[in-house]
């Protein structure tokens, strides 16, 4: 499979990660567009949120609590901070495979999305 983040997951390609369990990886994004801006991706290989399945929903649980901890470890629980998905080309997702933006560590602007390289 040709998919950056299961490269990451693989350990294929260096993440600076924050957070990891046995199903869920939080990593630093290469180009953050806020001061706190992470990735909570989860280890089974998901397309976007489209391809969520009954089964997977104890999975996307245990994104949101790792995004939860994430935010709590990298100090942005109490002041808050967003929590974004991209699904589908217009929605702006570039990597297919699910994931989530976690940004904090100011007060975020009116935004509706972030830039397409960066999804």
């Amino acid at each position: 499979m040709d998919c950056l983040f299961c490269k990451i997951i693989e350990g294929d390609l260096p993440s600076t990660k924050v957070l990891e369990n046995d199903k869920v990886l939080v990593f630093q994004n290469i180009n953050p567009e806020a001061p706190v801006h992470v990735l909570v991706i989860p280890k089974k290989h998901i397309a976007s949120m489209n391809d969520i399945e009954d089964e997977d929903l104890l999975l996307i649980g245990e994104m949101h609590k790792a995004a939860k901890e994430a935010a709590a470890k990298l100090g942005i629980d109490e002041s808050g901070y967003r929590l974004i998905n991209n699904c589908g080309k217009d929605g702006m997702q570039t990597v297919f495979h699910l994931h989530y933006h976690l940004m904090g560590g100011k007060r975020l602007g009116a935004l509706t999305g972030i830039s397409p390289e960066h999804a």
